[in-house]
């Protein structure tokens, strides 16, 4: 009989392992090779005994380039034409990062423009009572 617990690794719903290990073990999942999405890593382990545990990690791969998108939210019901601004950038690689593109542009909050105009207003608003108390 084995001393130690045995681990074996699922992807998704597959059927096939990933790999089986003896515990304790040190794993590198390379999300690489996997799409861009939702993905389950499942772990199975068996202890000397027999008996079985299993713990279900639910993750999401983005590899692929981010995309932002203002204009819209999800599950929004909209109607007439939106205008939508798009932007799609990659991380580069691991080594060095891309800074070019990495930003995306966004509109003006209301709230600055709320802000700005009761500034202004009021500045008028002060401006006007400075100059009629001095006269």
């Amino acid at each position: 009989m084995k001393d130690k617990s045995t681990i074996t690794v699922f992807l998704d719903d597959e059927v096939q392992p990933i790999s089986t290990f003896e515990s304790p073990v040190r794993f590198e999942l390379d999300t690489r090779k996997l799409v861009d999405g939702d993905h389950v890593l499942r772990i199975v382990s068996k202890d000397p005994t027999g008996k079985e545990g299993i713990r279900i990690i639910p993750f999401v791969v983005r590899n692929g380039p981010a995309i932002e998108v203002e204009g819209i939210k999800e599950n929004a019901v909209v109607d007439g034409i939106l205008p939508l601004m798009i932007n799609a950038y990659g991380k580069g690689n691991q080594k060095e990062f891309l800074i070019v593109g990495s930003e995306s542009p966004k509109s003006i909050p209301s709230w600055v423009w709320v802000i700005t105009i009761s500034f202004i207003a009021w500045a008028i608003f002060y401006l006007a009572r400075y100059l009629t108390i001095r006269q």
